[in-house]
C-alpha cells in the first residue's frame, strides 16, 4: 500500500459520517424504538416461558391480533426511517397500536412493547428536521435587517417598558 491509498480506518470513518448524516435526517431513534416495540408484542403470545420447574403457556385466542399489531409496529418503525415525511402519521399510529396491544397482547408484551411504542411514537411526532449548517446564519455577521425588499423600514415592536411616544407610532400598547 502506498501512503496515498485510503486505509480501512478512512473507509470506516467515511461510513460512520455518512450513517450519521443519514440518521440525522430522519427520526432514527423513534423508528428504532417503534421497531423494537413490535418484537415483544409478537413474541410472547406464541412462546411459553419456563420459570424454574413451571412452564407458563402464554398463547391466547388473540395471537393473530398480536402478530398483526407487532408486524404493523415493525413496519411503522421502518417507515419512520425510510419515509420521514409521514413521521406524524406513523407516530400517532404506533401510539394507537401500543394502546390497542394492552388488552389484546398480554398487557402489551408485558408493558415492554407498549412503553416502547408509546415512546417511539411520541418521539416521531415531536421530531422535526433540522436546518443544514450552511443555511444557518453565522453568528456576529453584522446587524439584523431592518427593512423589507422594497427598502422600507419595518418598525420594531414595542418593548415592555416602551416610552409613551413609541406607543403612538406603532399602534401597540406596552403589553403586546
Amino acid at each position: 500500500m502506498s501512503a496515498e491509498s485510503p486505509g480501512a480506518r478512512d473507509r470506516i470513518g467515511r461510513l460512520r459520517r455518512s450513517f450519521r448524516e443519514w440518521r440525522w435526517q430522519r427520526p432514527f431513534w423513534a423508528g428504532l424504538l417503534t421497531l423494537l416495540a413490535g418484537l415483544p408484542i409478537m413474541y410472547f403470545p406464541y412462546n411459553s416461558l419456563s420459570a424454574g420447574g413451571f412452564t407458563i403457556n402464554l398463547s391466547t385466542t388473540a395471537g393473530s391480533a398480536s402478530l398483526i399489531i407487532g408486524v404493523l409496529l415493525v413496519i411503522l418503525g421502518l417507515t419512520m426511517w425510510f419515509q420521514p415525511v409521514v413521521r406524524v402519521f406513523a407516530g400517532v399510529a404506533s401510539i394507537l397500536l401500543g394502546l390497542v396491544s394492552l388488552p389484546v397482547s398480554n398487557i402489551g408484551g408485558f408493558l415492554m412493547g407498549f412503553l416502547l411504542a408509546l415512546f417511539g411514537g411520541g418521539m416521531s411526532v415531536a421530531w422535526a428536521p433540522g436546518e443544514t449548517p450552511s443555511a444557518q446564519p453565522a453568528k456576529g455577521s453584522g446587524a439584523a435587517p431592518t427593512g423589507d425588499e422594497d427598502g422600507d423600514s419595518v418598525p420594531e415592536p414595542a418593548g415592555a417598558g416602551a416610552a409613551p411616544d413609541q406607543e403612538s407610532t406603532n399602534g401597540r400598547h406596552r403589553a403586546g
